[in-house]
């Protein structure tokens, strides 16, 4: 008998939700562990057209590290459309004043594009201190094995 390949539909998977310390964590490592969380990677009937991962929740994004000449040397852009409108910010000031937007945007630049990547992406909450308000959802623990500390 030939095996049938299982399609997971939206309305079938029930996210489970995670929290994850970043402390100590290297950023690009972190980032690689979440969106594959995020996007159900670590689930055996994982579909890719489908936002059928897990809510993550990161706390202490202030305390991560950024390796080699990352922080003086890397910047996000943002551009508005218009001429004149591009805005450059260095990793060294966003850690000192946004440090989350580091982290989300290394985390959501790993998501696919388009439609599902936005839906997947409301999944995600990141932290600077080691409080969140999702308690009531009783997040378990998130462990990153691959990523060093």
């Amino acid at each position: 008998m030939p095996r049938q390949t299982t399609h997971v539909k939206a309305a079938d998977v029930k996210p489970n939700w995670h929290v994850g310390n970043a402390e100590g964590m290297i950023l690009g490592r972190l980032a690689t562990e979440v969106a594959t969380v995020l996007m159900g990677k670590h689930r055996p009937n994982y579909t890719p057209n489908v936002a059928g991962g897990d809510c993550v929740i990161v706390t202490n994004a202030d305390k991560i590290k950024v390796t080699g000449n990352k922080l003086a040397a890397k910047a996000i852009r943002r551009w508005s459309g218009y001429p004149g409108g591009l805005k450059v910010r260095s990793y060294e000031s966003l850690m000192a004043s946004k440090p989350e937007l580091v982290v989300e945007e290394a985390i959501c630049r790993m998501l696919p594009r388009g439609r599902l990547g936005r839906r997947i992406r409301r999944n995600l909450r990141v932290m600077t201190g080691t409080q969140h308000g999702h308690v009531a959802q009783q997040p378990a623990a998130l462990d990153f094995p691959n990523a060093r500390r």
